[in-house]
Protein backbone atom coordinates (compact mmCIF):
# COMPACT_ATOMS: atom_id res chain seq x y z
CA UNK A 1 0.00 0.00 0.00
CA UNK A 2 1.47 3.38 -1.01
CA UNK A 3 1.84 6.26 1.47
CA UNK A 4 -0.59 8.37 -0.60
CA UNK A 5 -3.35 5.78 -0.20
CA UNK A 6 -2.51 5.26 3.48
CA UNK A 7 -2.86 8.95 4.38
CA UNK A 8 -6.64 9.21 3.68
CA UNK A 9 -7.22 6.02 5.63
CA UNK A 10 -5.22 7.42 8.55
CA UNK A 11 -7.18 10.65 8.46
CA UNK A 12 -10.48 8.73 8.44
CA UNK A 13 -9.29 6.62 11.38
CA UNK A 14 -8.41 9.76 13.34
CA UNK A 15 -11.82 11.28 12.60
CA UNK A 16 -13.55 8.08 13.69
CA UNK A 17 -11.47 8.02 16.88
CA UNK A 18 -12.42 11.61 17.72
CA UNK A 19 -16.09 10.84 17.12
CA UNK A 20 -16.36 7.46 18.77
CA UNK A 21 -13.18 6.91 20.79
CA UNK A 22 -12.70 7.36 24.55
CA UNK A 23 -12.23 11.15 24.14
CA UNK A 24 -15.51 11.59 22.23
CA UNK A 25 -18.33 13.55 23.84
CA UNK A 26 -20.61 10.52 23.92
CA UNK A 27 -18.11 8.63 26.07
CA UNK A 28 -17.51 11.64 28.32
CA UNK A 29 -21.25 11.94 28.81
CA UNK A 30 -21.55 8.26 29.70
CA UNK A 31 -18.73 8.56 32.22
CA UNK A 32 -20.41 11.64 33.73
CA UNK A 33 -23.74 9.81 34.03
CA UNK A 34 -22.28 6.67 35.61
CA UNK A 35 -19.85 8.48 37.90
CA UNK A 36 -22.42 11.09 38.93
CA UNK A 37 -25.10 8.48 39.66
CA UNK A 38 -22.72 6.37 41.78
CA UNK A 39 -21.75 9.45 43.78
CA UNK A 40 -25.42 10.42 44.18
CA UNK A 41 -26.17 7.00 45.67
CA UNK A 42 -23.26 7.22 48.12
CA UNK A 43 -24.00 10.78 49.22
CA UNK A 44 -27.72 10.03 49.59
CA UNK A 45 -26.93 7.10 51.90
CA UNK A 46 -24.52 9.20 53.99
CA UNK A 47 -27.10 11.99 54.17
CA UNK A 48 -29.80 9.54 55.26
CA UNK A 49 -27.59 8.03 57.96
CA UNK A 50 -26.55 11.40 59.42
CA UNK A 51 -30.11 12.76 59.23
CA UNK A 52 -31.50 9.73 61.07
CA UNK A 53 -28.74 10.00 63.67
CA UNK A 54 -29.52 13.70 64.23
CA UNK A 55 -33.22 12.93 64.69
CA UNK A 56 -32.49 10.11 67.14
CA UNK A 57 -30.13 12.27 69.19
CA UNK A 58 -32.79 14.97 69.45
CA UNK A 59 -35.48 12.50 70.54
CA UNK A 60 -33.15 11.04 73.15
CA UNK A 61 -32.47 14.50 74.54
CA UNK A 62 -36.16 15.41 74.54
CA UNK A 63 -36.96 12.23 76.48
CA UNK A 64 -34.35 13.02 79.14
CA UNK A 65 -35.07 16.72 79.47
CA UNK A 66 -38.63 17.50 78.35
CA UNK A 67 -38.05 21.24 78.70
CA UNK A 68 -34.90 21.35 76.54
CA UNK A 69 -36.69 21.85 73.16
CA UNK A 70 -38.49 24.91 74.52
CA UNK A 71 -35.11 26.43 75.33
CA UNK A 72 -33.12 25.22 72.33
CA UNK A 73 -35.43 24.89 69.30
CA UNK A 74 -36.63 28.54 68.92
CA UNK A 75 -33.15 30.15 69.04
CA UNK A 76 -31.85 27.22 66.98
CA UNK A 77 -34.36 27.97 64.23
CA UNK A 78 -33.34 31.63 64.28
CA UNK A 79 -29.63 30.74 64.11
CA UNK A 80 -30.01 28.32 61.18
CA UNK A 81 -32.10 30.81 59.20
CA UNK A 82 -29.49 33.53 59.90
CA UNK A 83 -26.71 31.24 58.64
CA UNK A 84 -28.76 30.31 55.58
CA UNK A 85 -29.57 33.91 54.65
CA UNK A 86 -25.99 35.08 55.21
CA UNK A 87 -24.02 32.31 53.54
CA UNK A 88 -26.36 30.41 51.16
CA UNK A 89 -29.82 31.98 50.79
CA UNK A 90 -30.64 29.62 47.90
CA UNK A 91 -30.35 26.66 50.27
CA UNK A 92 -33.60 27.58 52.05
CA UNK A 93 -36.62 25.33 51.85
CA UNK A 94 -37.09 22.04 50.06
CA UNK A 95 -34.59 22.17 47.20
CA UNK A 96 -36.98 20.85 44.56
CA UNK A 97 -38.13 24.36 43.50
CA UNK A 98 -34.47 25.32 43.08
CA UNK A 99 -33.87 22.38 40.74
CA UNK A 100 -36.95 23.31 38.68
CA UNK A 101 -35.67 26.89 38.43
CA UNK A 102 -32.12 25.75 37.59
CA UNK A 103 -33.38 23.68 34.67
CA UNK A 104 -34.60 26.90 33.04
CA UNK A 105 -31.00 28.13 32.68
CA UNK A 106 -28.61 25.21 33.30
CA UNK A 107 -25.29 27.08 33.22
CA UNK A 108 -26.33 29.91 35.50
CA UNK A 109 -28.27 27.51 37.72
CA UNK A 110 -25.05 25.56 38.26
CA UNK A 111 -23.38 28.70 39.60
CA UNK A 112 -26.24 29.68 41.90
CA UNK A 113 -29.12 27.34 42.63
CA UNK A 114 -27.20 24.07 42.71
CA UNK A 115 -23.71 25.37 43.37
CA UNK A 116 -21.34 23.50 45.66
CA UNK A 117 -21.65 26.20 48.32
CA UNK A 118 -25.44 26.05 48.25
CA UNK A 119 -25.77 22.27 48.46
CA UNK A 120 -23.02 21.83 51.07
CA UNK A 121 -24.81 24.36 53.26
CA UNK A 122 -28.07 22.53 52.56
CA UNK A 123 -26.52 19.20 53.56
CA UNK A 124 -25.34 20.31 56.98
CA UNK A 125 -28.17 22.69 57.87
CA UNK A 126 -30.85 20.09 57.06
CA UNK A 127 -29.10 17.75 59.49
CA UNK A 128 -28.99 20.64 61.95
CA UNK A 129 -32.73 21.22 61.48
CA UNK A 130 -33.45 17.60 62.39
CA UNK A 131 -31.13 17.93 65.40
CA UNK A 132 -33.45 20.72 66.57
CA UNK A 133 -36.61 18.65 66.09
CA UNK A 134 -37.81 20.54 63.01
CA UNK A 135 -40.57 18.85 61.01
CA UNK A 136 -38.49 18.44 57.87
CA UNK A 137 -37.48 15.62 55.55
CA UNK A 138 -34.24 14.90 53.71
CA UNK A 139 -35.77 13.85 50.38
CA UNK A 140 -36.21 17.35 48.89
CA UNK A 141 -32.67 18.41 49.88
CA UNK A 142 -31.39 15.14 48.41
CA UNK A 143 -32.92 16.15 45.07
CA UNK A 144 -31.04 19.48 45.09
CA UNK A 145 -27.78 17.86 46.21
CA UNK A 146 -28.10 15.11 43.59
CA UNK A 147 -28.80 17.61 40.80
CA UNK A 148 -25.64 19.49 41.81
CA UNK A 149 -23.54 16.31 41.83
CA UNK A 150 -24.74 15.38 38.35
CA UNK A 151 -24.07 18.90 37.10
CA UNK A 152 -20.51 18.94 38.42
CA UNK A 153 -19.87 15.47 36.98
CA UNK A 154 -20.78 16.82 33.54
CA UNK A 155 -18.64 19.92 34.01
CA UNK A 156 -15.62 17.85 35.04
CA UNK A 157 -16.04 15.77 31.89
CA UNK A 158 -16.48 18.92 29.76
CA UNK A 159 -19.99 17.95 28.68
CA UNK A 160 -22.45 20.82 28.04
CA UNK A 161 -25.13 21.20 30.69
CA UNK A 162 -28.78 20.71 29.77
CA UNK A 163 -31.96 20.70 31.78
CA UNK A 164 -32.01 16.90 31.51
CA UNK A 165 -28.81 16.72 33.61
CA UNK A 166 -30.58 18.27 36.62
CA UNK A 167 -33.72 16.24 36.03
CA UNK A 168 -31.72 13.02 35.94
CA UNK A 169 -29.79 13.99 39.06
CA UNK A 170 -32.95 14.91 40.96
CA UNK A 171 -34.68 11.69 39.92
CA UNK A 172 -31.66 9.68 41.03
CA UNK A 173 -31.84 11.51 44.36
CA UNK A 174 -35.46 10.45 44.90
CA UNK A 175 -34.61 6.86 43.96
CA UNK A 176 -31.68 6.72 46.39
CA UNK A 177 -33.49 8.55 49.21
CA UNK A 178 -36.49 6.19 49.27
CA UNK A 179 -34.80 3.14 47.68
CA UNK A 180 -37.54 3.38 45.02
CA UNK A 181 -36.19 3.49 41.43
CA UNK A 182 -39.61 3.60 39.74
CA UNK A 183 -40.62 6.59 41.87
CA UNK A 184 -37.51 8.42 40.68
CA UNK A 185 -38.55 8.02 37.05
CA UNK A 186 -42.13 9.07 37.79
CA UNK A 187 -40.92 12.10 39.73
CA UNK A 188 -38.74 13.19 36.82
CA UNK A 189 -41.69 13.01 34.44
CA UNK A 190 -44.35 14.57 36.67
CA UNK A 191 -42.58 17.13 38.78
CA UNK A 192 -39.14 18.14 37.53
CA UNK A 193 -39.69 18.20 33.75
CA UNK A 194 -42.37 20.55 32.46
CA UNK A 195 -42.14 18.78 29.11
CA UNK A 196 -40.49 15.38 29.20
CA UNK A 197 -38.19 15.16 26.19
CA UNK A 198 -37.47 11.80 24.62
CA UNK A 199 -33.72 12.44 24.69
CA UNK A 200 -33.87 12.58 28.50
CA UNK A 201 -34.99 8.96 28.72
CA UNK A 202 -31.58 7.28 28.68
CA UNK A 203 -30.02 9.83 31.00
CA UNK A 204 -32.83 9.63 33.56
CA UNK A 205 -33.15 5.85 33.47
CA UNK A 206 -29.40 5.27 33.72
CA UNK A 207 -28.95 7.71 36.61
CA UNK A 208 -31.93 6.34 38.53
CA UNK A 209 -30.95 2.69 38.10
CA UNK A 210 -27.28 3.24 39.01
CA UNK A 211 -28.08 5.37 42.08
CA UNK A 212 -30.73 2.84 43.09
CA UNK A 213 -28.32 -0.07 42.72
CA UNK A 214 -25.70 1.71 44.85
CA UNK A 215 -28.30 2.31 47.57
CA UNK A 216 -29.57 -1.26 47.29
CA UNK A 217 -26.08 -2.75 47.35
CA UNK A 218 -25.01 -0.91 50.51
CA UNK A 219 -28.21 -0.65 52.56
CA UNK A 220 -29.89 -3.84 51.38
CA UNK A 221 -33.33 -4.50 49.94
CA UNK A 222 -35.31 -2.74 52.65
CA UNK A 223 -38.89 -1.41 52.42
CA UNK A 224 -38.97 2.19 53.69
CA UNK A 225 -42.19 1.95 55.73
CA UNK A 226 -42.24 -1.84 56.11
CA UNK A 227 -44.42 -4.30 54.25
CA UNK A 228 -48.20 -3.87 54.34
CA UNK A 229 -50.10 -6.75 52.75
CA UNK A 230 -53.69 -5.71 53.50
CA UNK A 231 -56.04 -5.19 50.57
CA UNK A 232 -59.53 -3.83 49.98
CA UNK A 233 -62.40 -5.52 48.21
CA UNK A 234 -63.74 -3.79 45.11
CA UNK A 235 -66.82 -2.64 47.01
CA UNK A 236 -64.81 -1.24 49.92
CA UNK A 237 -62.36 0.48 47.57
CA UNK A 238 -65.18 2.16 45.64
CA UNK A 239 -66.37 3.75 48.88
CA UNK A 240 -63.14 4.45 50.77
CA UNK A 241 -60.87 5.67 47.95
CA UNK A 242 -63.02 8.68 46.89
CA UNK A 243 -63.69 9.69 50.50
CA UNK A 244 -59.99 9.56 51.34
CA UNK A 245 -59.16 11.41 48.12
CA UNK A 246 -61.50 14.30 48.88
CA UNK A 247 -60.55 14.59 52.54
CA UNK A 248 -56.81 14.23 52.04
CA UNK A 249 -56.75 16.30 48.86
CA UNK A 250 -58.49 19.25 50.49
CA UNK A 251 -56.11 19.09 53.46
CA UNK A 252 -53.05 18.86 51.20
CA UNK A 253 -54.33 21.70 49.01
CA UNK A 254 -54.78 23.82 52.12
CA UNK A 255 -51.16 23.20 53.12
CA UNK A 256 -49.95 24.25 49.66
CA UNK A 257 -52.10 27.35 49.64
CA UNK A 258 -50.85 28.43 53.07
CA UNK A 259 -47.25 27.75 52.02
CA UNK A 260 -47.53 29.80 48.84
CA UNK A 261 -49.55 32.52 50.49
CA UNK A 262 -47.11 33.00 53.38
CA UNK A 263 -44.60 34.60 51.03
CA UNK A 264 -46.94 36.98 49.23
CA UNK A 265 -49.90 37.72 51.51
CA UNK A 266 -50.68 41.34 52.34
CA UNK A 267 -51.95 40.35 55.81
CA UNK A 268 -50.32 42.96 58.08
CA UNK A 269 -48.88 40.62 60.77
CA UNK A 270 -47.33 38.39 58.11
CA UNK A 271 -45.84 41.39 56.30
CA UNK A 272 -44.33 42.55 59.60
CA UNK A 273 -42.83 39.11 60.28
CA UNK A 274 -41.51 38.73 56.70
CA UNK A 275 -39.56 41.94 57.26
CA UNK A 276 -37.95 40.31 60.32
CA UNK A 277 -37.04 36.81 59.06
CA UNK A 278 -34.79 35.85 61.98
CA UNK A 279 -37.42 36.76 64.56
CA UNK A 280 -40.06 35.01 62.46
CA UNK A 281 -37.92 31.85 62.39
CA UNK A 282 -37.64 31.97 66.18
CA UNK A 283 -41.43 32.27 66.50
CA UNK A 284 -41.89 29.29 64.16
CA UNK A 285 -39.37 27.36 66.25
CA UNK A 286 -41.39 28.16 69.38
CA UNK A 287 -44.55 26.81 67.70
CA UNK A 288 -42.73 23.60 66.75
CA UNK A 289 -41.24 23.25 70.23
CA UNK A 290 -44.59 23.76 71.98
CA UNK A 291 -46.37 21.28 69.72
CA UNK A 292 -43.64 18.69 70.14
CA UNK A 293 -43.38 19.12 73.89
CA UNK A 294 -47.14 18.86 74.37
CA UNK A 295 -47.68 15.91 72.03
CA UNK A 296 -44.34 14.09 71.96
CA UNK A 297 -45.18 12.97 68.39
CA UNK A 298 -44.58 15.85 65.97
CA UNK A 299 -40.78 16.00 66.04
CA UNK A 300 -38.67 15.39 62.94
CA UNK A 301 -39.76 13.48 59.86
CA UNK A 302 -42.58 11.61 61.62
CA UNK A 303 -41.36 8.36 60.09
CA UNK A 304 -41.77 6.29 63.25
CA UNK A 305 -45.35 7.40 63.85
CA UNK A 306 -46.31 6.80 60.21
CA UNK A 307 -44.76 3.34 60.35
CA UNK A 308 -46.65 2.58 63.56
CA UNK A 309 -49.96 3.69 62.04
CA UNK A 310 -49.45 1.52 58.97
CA UNK A 311 -48.71 -1.41 61.28
CA UNK A 312 -52.01 -0.87 63.09
CA UNK A 313 -50.86 0.97 66.23
CA UNK A 314 -53.16 3.42 67.99
CA UNK A 315 -52.19 7.09 67.84
CA UNK A 316 -54.18 10.05 69.21
CA UNK A 317 -56.76 11.31 66.72
CA UNK A 318 -55.28 14.80 66.73
CA UNK A 319 -51.85 13.65 65.52
CA UNK A 320 -52.51 14.57 61.86
CA UNK A 321 -53.61 18.11 62.71
CA UNK A 322 -50.69 18.66 65.10
CA UNK A 323 -48.15 17.36 62.57
CA UNK A 324 -49.76 19.57 59.91
CA UNK A 325 -49.15 22.67 62.05
CA UNK A 326 -45.60 21.63 62.96
CA UNK A 327 -44.75 20.98 59.29
CA UNK A 328 -46.29 24.28 58.18
CA UNK A 329 -44.44 26.26 60.86
CA UNK A 330 -41.17 24.61 59.86
CA UNK A 331 -41.73 25.06 56.13
CA UNK A 332 -42.52 28.78 56.28
CA UNK A 333 -39.67 29.52 58.69
CA UNK A 334 -37.02 29.51 55.96
CA UNK A 335 -35.06 26.52 57.27
CA UNK A 336 -33.37 24.19 54.78
CA UNK A 337 -35.37 20.97 54.68
CA UNK A 338 -37.95 19.08 52.67
CA UNK A 339 -41.64 18.31 53.10
CA UNK A 340 -41.80 14.82 51.55
CA UNK A 341 -41.47 12.74 54.72
CA UNK A 342 -43.49 15.11 56.94
CA UNK A 343 -46.28 15.10 54.33
CA UNK A 344 -46.38 11.31 54.36
CA UNK A 345 -46.56 11.44 58.16
CA UNK A 346 -49.42 13.96 58.11
CA UNK A 347 -51.12 11.76 55.52
CA UNK A 348 -50.83 8.79 57.88
CA UNK A 349 -52.57 10.94 60.48
CA UNK A 350 -55.31 11.71 57.95
CA UNK A 351 -55.66 7.98 57.31
CA UNK A 352 -55.91 7.40 61.06
CA UNK A 353 -58.89 9.78 61.18
CA UNK A 354 -60.47 7.89 58.29
CA UNK A 355 -60.15 4.62 60.22
CA UNK A 356 -62.88 5.92 62.52
CA UNK A 357 -65.17 6.43 59.51
CA UNK A 358 -64.46 2.93 58.21
CA UNK A 359 -63.91 0.88 61.39
CA UNK A 360 -64.60 -2.46 59.71
CA UNK A 361 -62.11 -1.91 56.86
CA UNK A 362 -58.48 -3.11 57.01
CA UNK A 363 -56.80 -0.33 59.05
CA UNK A 364 -53.44 -0.35 57.29
CA UNK A 365 -55.08 -0.01 53.88
CA UNK A 366 -57.13 2.98 55.03
CA UNK A 367 -54.01 4.66 56.44
CA UNK A 368 -52.30 4.28 53.06
CA UNK A 369 -55.27 5.84 51.29
CA UNK A 370 -55.01 8.83 53.61
CA UNK A 371 -51.24 9.05 53.09
CA UNK A 372 -51.46 9.05 49.33
CA UNK A 373 -54.38 11.48 49.25
CA UNK A 374 -52.71 14.09 51.45
CA UNK A 375 -49.31 13.69 49.77
CA UNK A 376 -50.91 14.11 46.34
CA UNK A 377 -52.80 17.15 47.58
CA UNK A 378 -49.52 18.77 48.61
CA UNK A 379 -47.22 17.91 45.68
CA UNK A 380 -49.89 17.38 42.97
CA UNK A 381 -48.07 14.44 41.41
CA UNK A 382 -50.47 11.48 41.63
CA UNK A 383 -48.36 8.99 39.67
CA UNK A 384 -45.30 9.69 41.80
CA UNK A 385 -47.41 9.38 44.95
CA UNK A 386 -48.82 6.00 43.93
CA UNK A 387 -45.42 4.58 43.07
CA UNK A 388 -43.73 5.94 46.21
CA UNK A 389 -46.41 4.52 48.51
CA UNK A 390 -46.55 1.17 46.74
CA UNK A 391 -42.75 0.80 46.69
CA UNK A 392 -42.18 1.99 50.26
CA UNK A 393 -44.86 -0.33 51.69
CA UNK A 394 -44.81 -3.26 49.22
CA UNK A 395 -48.58 -2.75 48.89
CA UNK A 396 -48.93 -3.63 45.21
CA UNK A 397 -52.31 -5.21 45.87
CA UNK A 398 -53.67 -1.73 46.58
CA UNK A 399 -52.45 -0.09 43.37
CA UNK A 400 -55.90 0.60 41.91
CA UNK A 401 -57.45 2.00 45.13
CA UNK A 402 -54.32 4.10 45.67
CA UNK A 403 -54.53 5.46 42.14
CA UNK A 404 -58.23 6.27 42.54
CA UNK A 405 -57.56 8.09 45.79
CA UNK A 406 -54.62 10.00 44.29
CA UNK A 407 -56.55 11.15 41.22
CA UNK A 408 -59.48 12.24 43.39
CA UNK A 409 -57.11 14.10 45.71
CA UNK A 410 -55.46 15.87 42.78
CA UNK A 411 -58.85 17.18 41.67
CA UNK A 412 -59.89 18.15 45.22
CA UNK A 413 -56.60 19.96 45.91
CA UNK A 414 -57.03 22.00 42.74
CA UNK A 415 -60.23 23.43 44.21
CA UNK A 416 -58.23 24.86 47.13
CA UNK A 417 -54.93 25.74 45.45
CA UNK A 418 -54.78 26.24 41.68
CA UNK A 419 -50.98 26.35 41.51
CA UNK A 420 -48.73 23.36 42.09
CA UNK A 421 -46.60 23.91 45.18
CA UNK A 422 -43.10 23.25 43.87
CA UNK A 423 -43.66 25.16 40.65
CA UNK A 424 -45.13 28.09 42.55
CA UNK A 425 -42.16 28.16 44.91
CA UNK A 426 -39.71 27.85 41.99
CA UNK A 427 -40.79 31.24 40.65
CA UNK A 428 -39.12 32.86 43.65
CA UNK A 429 -35.79 31.53 42.39
CA UNK A 430 -36.24 32.49 38.74
CA UNK A 431 -34.74 35.88 37.88
CA UNK A 432 -35.74 37.72 34.67
CA UNK A 433 -32.58 36.45 33.02
CA UNK A 434 -33.52 32.88 34.00
CA UNK A 435 -36.93 33.28 32.49
CA UNK A 436 -35.48 34.50 29.24
CA UNK A 437 -33.24 31.47 28.90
Amino acid sequence: MTQRSANPMLRRARIMLRRHGPQARVWRRRIAIVGGAILVGLVALLFAHLSDLAGELFLEGARRWWWAPLAVTPPGFALLVWITRKYAPLAAGSGIPQVIAASRDPDRGMDRLVSARTVCTKFFLTIGSLFLGASVGREGPTVQIAASIMGYAHRVMAVPLRASVYIAGGAAGVAAAFNTPLAGVAFAIEELAAAYEQRMTLLVMAAVLIAGMVSLGISGDYVYFGEMRQTLSARDALIAAPVAGVFGGLAGGLFSRLMLGAGVTSFAPMRWMRARPILFAGICGLVVAMLGTCTGLTWGTGYRTAHALISGADVPLWFGAAKFLASLATAVSGLPGGIFAPSLSVGAGVGDMLRNIFPSYPPGAIVLLGMIAYFTGVVRAPLTAVIIISETTASRGLMLPLLASALTADFAAHLICKERLYHGLSRRFITPSHGAG
